[in-house]
This record gives structure tokens, C-alpha cells and sequence, in this order.
């Protein structure tokens, strides 16, 4: 093992080039997707800027076959890592194992760009700031719009044929009104420091694991092996991606058909990742739901994924549809925890004819989504399920609640846990899911999706202020968040309903008036699907408690199907 020290502005011209030195700098398929944001890039050029160290990057030099990919330089949203890969090759290259995140960062900041935006810098920033915050001004802009100081960065650090100080007054000659001393003294300052930070000081140690020189020294499984020692610490890599990068490391398609299956997963507004596929293929394979790396090295969990992936994720995928299908849940928003469709992922693959004919499902859902059973470690409970399941050759409402509340959790649902939701939460729109099941939560746009409204608009309830006994002033406010906020104050409408040239911020009295309804019959249907008190007295701001009261009862009626005691639920 050797350690080699780089400029930032060579290493990033090694990246994605089979003509440098080595062979270049490549990702492994291991590697696990990019994940950093436009703060986070831009904190890391702040740091460089302030001589901060960048951690060293370790780096496998081979001429291995090994499954490999590009660095990205237009970095996305929509981006598949599928698009990226290599042809396989035994030429000369550098693998990178650790690092990734950093030297991604940098190739797009000095490279390519982030959402179409390329990285700019304010050459007038840079004044001293406590630790925590940000010194140096970095950001991603749209070329066309953006305007002096922020310069594009990378024409700095790829600047070859000036010295520092005729960039510098190359700068101030594009500002629109003539500089003060002290920023004159500063553009300088930073630009002397941008070359001497990304071009001429070597600020890039990695780490160099050569099998060119030394064949025999790292083979295929080692480097997996350090790979994962190497990002087994930290936040730098979750259970799953270790395990991922196990799998991957036998399966050439692995990417590609995790790629498919969540995309198809996730087509129509749900949100399932790679975590979430890994921990119910374990237990579908009866390895059970906890992350255990030793379960990818035991010489068959990878090869049994490998043969039945068809299965799994034809079992996933059905589930899906079962969601989609028998549950009135359709989007992300209504889907608390992905974790409890785990077992019914096991049912669907050992016991897919009875899964079909199985009535229960849906209530199982439903109840353990509004209870919110499956939250926190839930892997115990998932095996304990899964386990009633086997024992019952079929998945028994009684026997699976049984299981549910042996593990210490309740599946009682009392008015409280509905009226508990409140604006913002993750869970009122499962609850709103079932109540407005003609409502569309797969729209076909981004945003175009139903919104949750105040029905009291805050705006109103915020002019109602108490006196406040210190000063004599009437300065506080007379309902606080929590019931601005409560389900009992909100409703479901459309895009169109909501927007600006909609209900905003129209009161009750307004918005429900009979005079905005073309007949009798469409105004009464209207509030029943909204679950609205008739009374207009109730809709004026002075009986917003009262009409609070009046729709609690009319919500517990909604529901009262749900509303059953635990000992009704049990075994």
C-alpha cells in the first residue's frame, strides 16, 4: 500500500479518463449511488477554501475485469446509474473504494453541473465567520441569469495561461461599479487562494492498493472485503448498501434490476428504495428482516436472491398492486410504514393462491397503518408475524394480531388516534386516504396532487388574541398551533380548489355558502364529503369550537367501522 499526494485540479482531470496516469479514475459498481446535496458541495468547497483537510481516498489500482462506471458530470434527480456503466476491460484503471461522495463533488463542481446549474463562486465573499458557518460563497446558478460577483468557478481553477493576478483584475473588470479597497484586497485574496488550494498545493492523498505490481496481494473478494471495512463506520454507508455491495459483487444486473423493479415500484406516487427490497427478499428467504452483513457472506442468501429475483419481485410488485388496489392507498403520502407490507410479501411468494382469496388483508393493513405498529425496530415484530404465518400455513387475522400484541404493541384505534393527526403529519393523509377514496393521489404531475387546507383559515384563527395578564395587552394568541393545526380543522381538496384563485384564505362562512353551489342537492353533497357541519351558525369564527365539537362527531362516525376495542382485535 502506498500513499500518493494530487492537486484538486489533476485528480479531477484523472476522473473519467483511460488516458492519465494509471488508467484513470473510475466507481466500482459497489459503490453505492451519489447522495450529496447542493449544500453539501458547496460546504465542501467552503472547507477547502478555509484549508481544511480532505479525508484520505483510498483507491484499488488493477487490471481486474472488474464491473465499473463513470463519475457523473450533469448530475440529476432522474438519474440511472445504469447509464453510467463501463464496458468490462482489463486495462489499467483506478478503482475507487473510499471517497466517492468527495471526488463526485468535486468533478461536478469543477466538471459538469448540478440540475443543469454549474457551480459559481461570490469572489467577494470570504470575511471571518465563527466555524459553523460559511465563510466562502459557493453555489449552482444558472449560467444566463447569474450576475457579478458570483463567478463560474471552474473557469478559475482551469485558467491556464495568467498568472493569479491578472485573473484577479480580469474579474474586477466585469463588476458593474468600481470596487472598494477592501473588496479589491479580497478578490485578490481569494483568487490567489482558489490556485493555491485546486492547482498548485497537492491536497489529495490517497491511499494506493496496488494488484498491477502485486497480483497476488488483493484479489476480487479482499477488495470487497475492505470496501466494506472501509465504509462500515460512520454515516457513510447504511447495513443495506454493504449488503448491496455483497450482492453486487456476484450479480452483474444487480443494479440494473433493482433499478427496474423500483421504478416500476414507484411509477404511481410510492416511494419503495433498496433498503426496503433487500430487508423483504431476507425474509421472504427466511433469513429473517435484521441486517446482518454475515447473512450476504454465508454462500447462499446472495445466490438464492440471484435465482428467485423473478419471485421476489413478482411478490413485491403484487403487493403493490394489492395496496393499490384493495386498500384506497395510492401514493407515498398515505403510506406510514412500507415495513408492514413485509409479511404480506412472505404470504404473497409461499402462499400466492390463498393470498388471493384471502379477504383479511386489507383490514390488516389499514388497522396496523392507523396504529402504527410497524414504527420504530420493528424487525422483531416482522419475524414474529411471519413466523404466525408459517405456523399457520396462511395468514390468520386472529393469530397475526396476537403476534402484533405479544411484542408489546396496541391495535386498539380510539377517536384519539384520529383526532390526533394534525396538519403536516405523515399519517393524516392515510387517514384522509380512506375518508376521500374518489380523491386521485396519483396525479399526473408533480404537485398536482390533493392538499391538505385549514378549514378556518390560520390566517383568521392568528386575529383572535387574548390579554396578556403581564402587560394588559391583548398579544397572545387565543388557539394555538395544535388546534389551528387538528384534523377536525382540515380538509382534502384538489390543486384547482386550493390555489390562489381558490379557497386560499376564504373563510367557512364564505367558501360553504349555498350561493356557491348551483343547487340544493350539490351543496349537501358537498358537505358530506367533507364531513361539515350543516348549521351556518357553526361556520362563523366566533363558533369555531363549537363547530369543532360538531364535526369530531361526524368524523367518529366516518370511522366508527375502524373504532373497535382491543379485545376485538385480539386472538
Amino acid at each position: 500500500m502506498q500513499n500518493r499526494k494530487l492537486s484538486i485540479r489533476k485528480i479531477v482531470s484523472y476522473l473519467n479518463n483511460d488516458e492519465s496516469d494509471g488508467g484513470g479514475f473510475w466507481l466500482p459498481n459497489i459503490q453505492r449511488p451519489f447522495v450529496w446535496s447542493e449544500e453539501q458541495i458547496a460546504r465542501l468547497f467552503d472547507s477547502i477554501m478555509r484549508e481544511y483537510p480532505i479525508s484520505t481516498l483510498l483507491v484499488w489500482k488493477t487490471k481486474e475485469a472488474v464491473k465499473n462506471r463513470r463519475f457523473i458530470d450533469l448530475y440529476h434527480s432522474g438519474i440511472k446509474l445504469t447509464d453510467y456503466y463501463m464496458p468490462d476491460n482489463t486495462r489499467p484503471k483506478m478503482m475507487v473504494l473510499d471517497g466517492q461522495q468527495r471526488l463526485q463533488s468535486l468533478f461536478i463542481g469543477l466538471k459538469g453541473s448540478y440540475e443543469g446549474k454549474e457551480l459559481f463562486f461570490d469572489v467577494l465573499s470570504g470575511q471571518e465567520t465563527v466555524p459553523e458557518d460559511i465563510r466562502y460563497r459557493f453555489a449552482f446558478k444558472d449560467k444566463v441569469t447569474v450576475a457579478w460577483p458570483w463567478i463560474c468557478f471552474k473557469d478559475i481553477v482551469f485558467q491556464t495561461n495568467k498568472l493569479d493576478l491578472q485573473i484577479a483584475k480580469d474579474i474586477v473588470k466585469a463588476a458593474p461599479t468600481p470596487l472598494t479597497t477592501e473588496d479589491d484586497e479580497q478578490l485578490q485574496l481569494n483568487i490567489a487562494r482558489i490556485r493555491k488550494e485546486f492547482v498548485n498545493d497537492d491536497n489529495v492523498t490517497y491511499q494506493e492498493l496496488d494488484s498491477i505490481d502485486n497480483p497476488d496481494a488483493y484479489q476480487l473478494d479482499d477488495i470487497v472485503e475492505i470496501f466494506i471495512r472501509a465504509n462500515s463506520g460512520g454515516t457513510k454507508l447504511g447495513k443495506s448498501d454493504l449488503l448491496f455491495s455483497l450482492l453486487t459483487s456476484s450479480w452483474d444486473d444487480a443494479d440494473g434490476e433493482m433499478e427496474s423493479l423500483l421504478e416500476d415500484l414507484n411509477q404511481s406516487g410510492f416511494a419503495f428504495d433498496r433498503d426496503f427490497v433487500l430487508k423483504a427478499c431476507l425474509t421472504v428467504l427466511g433469513r429473517g428482516a435484521r441486517y446482518e452483513v454475515s447473512k450476504f457472506r454465508d454462500g447462499k442468501t446472495k445466490e438464492e436472491i440471484i435465482s428467485e429475483w423473478p419471485a421476489l419481485s413478482a411478490a413485491i410488485k403484487a403487493v403493490r398492486d394489492f395496496v393499490v388496489a384493495r386498500t384506497f392507498i395510492r401514493s407515498d403520502k398515505a403510506m406510514p410504514s412500507y415495513l408492514a407490507l413485509i409479511p404480506l410479501i412472505y404470504y404473497r411468494y409461499h402462499y400466492p393462491e390463498k393470498f388471493a382469496a384471502n379477504t383479511g388483508l386489507a383490514e390488516y393493513l389499514l388497522r396496523v397503518l392507523v396504529t402504527g405498529v410497524f414504527g420504530g425496530s420493528p424487525d422483531n415484530l416482522i419475524d414474529k408475524t411471519v413466523r404466525s404465518v408459517q405456523e399457520q400455513n396462511d395468514f390468520v387475522l386472529s393469530e397475526i394480531y396476537g403476534a402484533i400484541q405479544a411484542d408489546g404493541r396496541s391495535l386498539e384505534i380510539i377517536p384519539d388516534v384520529i383526532f390526533e393527526q394534525y396538519y403536516g403529519s405523515r399519517s393524516i393523509h392515510l387517514f384522509f386516504n380512506l375518508w376521500y377514496r374518489a380523491f386521485d393521489y396519483s396525479p399526473a404531475f408533480d404537485g398536482n396532487g390533493p392538499q391538505v387546507d385549514h378549514i378556518f383559515p390560520q390566517s383568521l384563527l392568528k386575529t383572535i388574541k387574548d390579554i396578556n395578564p403581564e402587560t394588559g395587552k391583548r398579544n397572545i394568541l387565543h388557539y394555538r398551533q395544535e388546534q389551528r393545526d387538528q384534523i377536525a380543522n382540515c380538509m382534502l381538496l384538489t390543486k384547482d380548489e386550493n390555489g390562489s384563485t381558490g379557497k386560499f384564505n376564504i373563510p367557512p362562512s364564505k367558501w360553504f355558502a349555498r350561493s356557491r353551489f348551483e343547487s340544493d342537492e350539490e351543496h349537501h353533497s358537498y358537505l358530506q364529503l367533507h364531513l361539515i357541519p350543516p348549521d351556518p351558525g357553526l361556520w362563523e369564527i366566533d363558533r369555531f369550537e363549537d363547530f369543532i365539537d360538531a364535526r369530531k362527531v361526524l368524523i367518529k362516525e366516518k370511522f366508527s367501522y375502524m373504532l373497535r376495542k382491543t379485545e376485538e382485535v385480539g386472538p
